[in-house]
């Protein structure tokens, strides 16, 4: 063993030079099997890095934060369910005329209704279908895809090609006679981009949300906006609803909770600001995001729908 470091059998090795030889032999070998601290650093970093990028270019992160889809059976009532081709698959509508329409067997408006992230049109279409100051309305409320009986996945992608999907069926019954988008939360998104790209008789919003600017101004504090900058970027344009409000000129009506715990009244308002078509404005006083609308409320905005849909229009 000696002689293969170089020492002679019968040399005496000094103590001294004995521990300095393993030790340097020691260190040799630790400083082989393990990278240094500042390598080890590198590394973790470009782990972290790359799982960042992986994450933010390649989930989709925004559809699993944004869509909570069911497709459990629901009763509809005595709403109708019909379908429109769309995307290979079906977009799922569920219709109720009013009263009186059904009673005259003629439809003076159509409304077509858009709901919330979480949210199926079985709930509401038939109750809806009375709220109209007795008029006779039909209302078609759709299911985006992968939510109810609507082919999926559910992606924000695929809100707005649906949306105009369902108008445009719609507008083949309607004809000349009128249609109302009605849009919920989300539902706002898709209705103001039917209306910056469709003729439409007008637009009811209710708790409008501005995705990009909710994104950036409520939730990138935390992260230091490495997060939610790039999410918000992968909102689509298509549901850019400062953007389209801007575009759109047909006259509105906004429904606002002044106490929404989802879309905070300072949101809200940026949508309101930046439409550009004529507008009423309806404050519901300690409604929360999900309150339904009261006797007082209701009262307000039969009024506002005597501006927006004049009954001598039928």
């Amino acid at each position: 063993m000696l002689e293969t470091m170089g020492v002679r059998r019968g040399e005496r090795v000094a103590p001294s030079a004995h521990h300095s030889i393993r030790g340097r032999s020691v260190r040799s070998l630790h400083s082989a099997g393990r990278p240094c601290p500042m390598k080890r650093k590198s590394i973790w970093a470009l782990g972290l890095l790359a799982f960042y990028y992986a994450v933010i270019g390649f989930a989709p992160l925004p559809d699993r934060l944004i869509l909570f889809p069911t497709t459990t059976r629901i009763d509809a009532g005595k709403a109708t369910r019909k379908t429109v081709a769309f995307a290979g698959g079906q977009l799922e509508i569920w219709c109720a005329a009013s009263k009186l329409a059904q009673s005259t067997g003629r439809r003076d408006a159509y409304v077509l209704r858009f709901y919330g992230n979480a949210d199926r049109a079985e709930y509401w279409v038939a109750d809806e279908a009375e709220m109209w100051n007795n008029r006779a309305i039909e209302v078609w409320g759709v299911n985006y895809p992968g939510f109810g009986g609507s082919t999926g996945p559910a992606r924000l992608a695929q809100l707005g090609p649906a949306a105009r999907a369902a108008f445009d069926a719609l507008k083949q019954v309607a004809g000349d006679r009128p249609v109302i988008l009605f849009g919920a939360s989300l539902g706002t998104t898709v209705a103001l981009n039917i209306a910056a790209q469709r003729s439409v008789a007008g637009v009811i919003l209710q708790n409008p949300p501005p995705l990009r600017q909710m994104i950036l101004r409520q939730f990138g504090w935390w992260n230091l906006w490495l997060l939610a900058g790039p999410l918000a970027q992968k909102i689509p344009p298509e549901l850019d609803s400062i953007a389209n409000a801007k575009a759109a000129q047909v006259p509105a009506i906004f429904l606002l909770a002044e106490e929404d715990e989802v879309v905070a009244p300072r949101f809200q308002v940026l949508v309101v600001d930046a439409y550009g078509g004529a507008k009423r404005v309806i404050h519901l006083p300690g409604a929360d995001h999900n309150s339904p609308l009261d006797d007082d409320c209701l009262t307000k905005l039969h009024g506002a729908l005597d501006w927006l849909l004049p009954r001598e229009r039928r």
